[in-house]
């Protein structure tokens, strides 16, 4: 520890993280600071340029409401939220993200992302909601946005530098604490105010590629739900943390599957060619409002896929082959005209995976999969925690103050934790933000991070920097103190490694809290026992052991998505029903109950106690 130099470093907001949501919460804080004399900080433990759920690409920006052109209104929106959340939405939240995603979406367009556009020049929709992108260099282009508006301001950007967790000053946030990857640095953040946009979390639950597939995901693998810790251990209430997201994509290598639907107008079927939407309609009934209602929820659209696979009827298919057939069908009396098109379609299908999940394309090459000659298999993923997809998990935040809403207390996204902000995968109950709609909350927050920091000048204490970075080391400490111990440094009773810790909490969160091995399914009694048994995993934490800096960043990843994992099974222990079968099933409660559970689940975590409790959904539309 001794060889680890401490740098202090002092500003006004702590931005933490580089995806998205930060970056937004950068653009917008660097401006409104540097016209008021304070100063901002960013950290990102990867860099902004490929950090965060879309560091690889996109293929279509899928919150975009085209509300000044009329194409929607904000209300349709705030709707379809609830509809596919099955009820359960923050709408204030919604709302507040939907007017000011546009203007986020323009300026990408403004920055040099290519937007798709049709003759008479209006952007080209994958579906009611979504615009399609040559989006392999998204990510990119918004980050170099953001770093411009830091360097121009002249505030400090620190790269490759891992946030361990919150620094607290009585009921305040005071800053964060982490250490460099590169560079033997402990760094401790001193602010007035903090923004938490450190991602979701993968890999809390077993993934379905396994042995030489280990680390492929849908959602990044690097993100290990460092937001959940950060906030959860600040004592800022948590909302919805039992919505996991588990979507379905095309199966291994875990390729989109929204272009197939949306754009290809693709059908998913089962081994037999049974068309399970169709086959399986008369089950919606069961799901009723929701599952009567347009479009179907996400997680009921798994559900009927599920059934299929359950009865004996998987694989199931994406006809792609069909679906290309069918559009090029209209060319079918001009041969020329008709294999152009059956070439552009073609290109289109390959394009969707290499702007985003180049790893599709090349197992497609090595499975001699032709998109136009063949179907191709999909599958339920493992379950994710995101807050910005159609999942629902993350903080409890404060809404807007010009909304008749009863959930707001001075500060656009403010957590309940004074001056700690956060917003995209770290803000719950608001999701289909996606990538638009993380950046756009992420200027909302970030500006109201600044007003935050003009209003509380003082500067909260960061108490003890030497304990903190004894806790920090203390499995780098314990490796070396014990690796002579045994011959092979894996083995090792004194101490675990951290890989060896991840396939435990995997096969824990896998088989007793619904898993893919599981089908998605659990009970009272299994999540009780999984509870007992990461009760254990948690002591087991404080045994870690790292051999290098890289070892040790593994170690607080492993920490971040334990916590993930406690407050999830917490909640779905208290949420006393089945709202969400597709992502998960409570066998023992297997039916929703809207007379008792439309409500949201929230929780605090302080001082070693969990506190459990309803809050009320508040509709701000018919």
């Amino acid at each position: 520890m001794e060889n680890w130099e401490t740098v202090q470093v002092t500003t006004d907001v702590l931005i933490c993280g580089g995806g998205m949501s930060a970056c937004g919460a950068a653009v917008e804080a660097a401006y409104w600071a540097k016209k008021n004399g304070l100063k901002v900080t960013l950290v990102d433990k990867a860099t902004p340029v490929r950090s965060g759920a879309v560091a690889m690409g996109l293929s279509a920006i899928n919150e975009y409401i085209g509300y000044a052109a009329g194409e929607n209104t904000l209300e349709d929106y705030v709707r379809y939220v609830r509809q596919d959340l099955m009820g359960i939405s923050r709408e204030d939240l919604v709302y507040n993200i939907a007017r000011h995603v546009d203007s986020s979406v323009h300026l990408f367009e403004k920055w040099g992302l290519p937007i798709w556009t049709d003759e008479n020049g209006k952007y080209v929709r994958e579906g009611r909601w979504q615009v399609m992108i040559n989006g392999e260099s998204y990510k990119v282009i918004v980050a170099e946005a953001a770093l411009n508006a830091m360097a121009e301001a002249g505030f400090e950007v620190y790269e490759r530098v891992f946030i361990v967790g919150p620094i607290m000053d009585g009921d305040r946030i005071a800053g964060a604490y982490g250490f460099s990857t590169r560079e033997n640095k402990f760094y401790v953040f001193n602010a007035k105010a903090v923004y938490a946009g450190m991602g979701g979390a993968v890999h809390v639950f077993r993934p379905r590629s396994t042995g030489e597939g280990l680390g492929r995901s849908w959602y990044p693998p690097f993100n290990s739900g460092a937001t959940t810790y950060f906030t959860l251990t600040a004592g800022a209430e948590q909302t919805c943390q039992e919505i996991r997201f588990i979507p379905v994509r095309f199966k291994d290598a875990y390729g989109p599957v929204g272009a197939w639907f949306l754009l290809f107008k693709s059908r998913a079927t089962s081994a037999v060619g049974g068309e399970y939407m169709a086959v399986r309609k008369d089950e919606l009934n069961n799901w009723a409002p929701y599952g009567l209602a347009k479009p179907i929820p996400a997680n009921l659209r798994n559900y009927l896929g599920m059934l299929d696979t359950d009865e004996g009827l998987g694989p199931l298919y994406m006809e792609t082959a069909e679906a290309i057939q069918n559009l090029a069908e209209a060319y079918k009396d001009d041969q020329k005209a008709f294999k152009k098109k059956m070439k552009e379609l073609e290109s289109e299908a390959w394009e969707d995976f290499l702007d985003m999940t180049v790893s599709q394309a090349i197992l497609w090459a090595a499975n001699n999969i032709y998109p136009e000659q063949s179907r191709s298999e999909i599958a339920a993923c493992e379950p994710y925690f995101i807050g910005s997809h159609s999942g629902g998990s993350g903080a409890w935040v404060s809404g807007p103050e010009d909304l008749d809403t009863p959930y707001k207390w001075g500060y656009g996204n403010m957590t309940t934790v004074k001056g700690l902000f956060t917003a995209g995968d770290g803000s719950g109950a608001s999701s289909h933000k996606f990538s638009s709609g993380s950046h756009a909350e992420g200027r909302w927050a970030g500006k109201n991070a600044v007003k935050f920091a003009l209003e509380n000048a003082d500067l909260p204490s960061i108490g003890d920097v030497e304990a903190l970075k004894e806790a920090t080391f203390a499995p780098m400490k314990r490796f070396e103190e014990n690796k002579g111990y045994t011959t092979d440094p894996n083995i090792n009773p004194n101490y675990i490694r951290p890989m060896q810790f991840m396939f435990r909490l995997q096969k824990l969160m896998d088989e007793y809290a619904g898993g893919v091995s599981s089908a998605f399914k659990t009970s009272i009694a299994l999540l009780e026992r999984g509870l007992e048994l990461l009760e254990m995993l948690k002591e087991d934490s404080e045994k870690l052991g790292a051999e290098t800096a890289y070892e040790l960043e593994r170690c607080w990843e492993n920490i971040h998505r334990m916590w993930q994992a406690e407050v999830h099974i917490r909640t779905i222990i208290f949420r006393e029903e089945t709202r969400w079968p597709g992502y998960y099933f409570r066998a023992d409660t297997p039916k929703m109950d809207e007379e008792n559970w439309k409500v949201f689940a929230n929780c605090v975590y302080k001082d070693g106690n969990w506190e459990f409790f309803k809050r009320e959904i508040h509709a701000l539309c018919d």
